[in-house]
């Protein structure tokens, strides 16, 4: 049985991978720091027949990180898929003209210095195995500058190219790399609409399960100007 990991696991689009993962026989570990939040998502999994698992971690902490992923495999032997999508951030988003050293240190290290220290914790096993897939959702910033976003746009750019150069280096040795870049407001579950996190889920499985298309923005040809923020 495989094993999926999702870091940053909340009830909108964690719990839909999770529970589209686990509809094709995955066990899941959710990792995110509200333990109250995790052990209701996992109960609600549990109801519809999904093994699952929370592991507790500031996403902050390369320790807690370490821990959560090293009692992952204790539980379960591996993770065959990490799905990277956490919101960090002390700061809101925060105009190019109003960036400050802080507000953009706080979220380069919240998305990019958290996604190198999870990739060093799993990564290993997967060359070891020579497969397994690591998929990053981000926000639209990751491709396109967006003024008002001056601080997610830098620490979601830099990510966009770790995850770049991390495709690169891995699709030859058997693991897929996959980015989702979202341009949308998030909906709640159940309208069936492209901003359905059930819909988003079922689009990453589709993306994990055929590994054709690496990177695609969602919706395919959505960009800044078509966004009404």
């Amino acid at each position: 049985m495989k094993t999926i990991a999702i870091i940053g696991a909340g009830k909108g689009l964690g719990l839909s991978l999770a529970k589209r993962f686990g509809k094709e026989g995955f066990e899941v570990a959710l990792v995110a720091r509200n333990a109250v939040k995790l052990q209701e998502m996992v109960d609600e999994l549990k109801v519809a027949g999904i093994q699952a698992s929370y592991f507790t971690a500031d996403i902050y902490s390369k320790e807690q990180i370490e821990q959560a992923i090293s009692g992952i495999k204790e539980k379960y032997g591996h993770i065959d898929v990490l799905e990277f999508s956490p919101t960090p951030g002390k700061f809101p988003p925060t105009s190019v003209l109003d960036l400050t050293v802080e507000n953009a240190r706080d979220l380069f290290e919240g998305y990019v210095v958290s996604a190198v220290n999870v990739v060093n914790a799993v990564l290993p096993d997967m060359l070891s195995k020579k497969e397994g897939a690591l998929l990053f959702t981000t926000g639209l910033s990751a491709l396109h500058p967006i003024t008002m976003m001056g601080n997610i746009g830098i620490a979601m750019s830099g990510m966009r190219n770790y995850i770049a150069n991390l495709h690169t280096e891995l699709s030859p040795k058997g693991i897929f790399v996959g980015h989702r870049s979202l341009g949308l407001f998030m909906k709640e579950s159940g309208t069936g609409t492209f901003d359905d996190p059930d819909v988003i889920a079922n689009m990453w499985y589709q993306a994990y399960a055929e590994k054709n298309v690496w990177e695609e923005e969602y919706p395919k040809g959505v960009n800044p100007q078509t966004i009404v923020f």
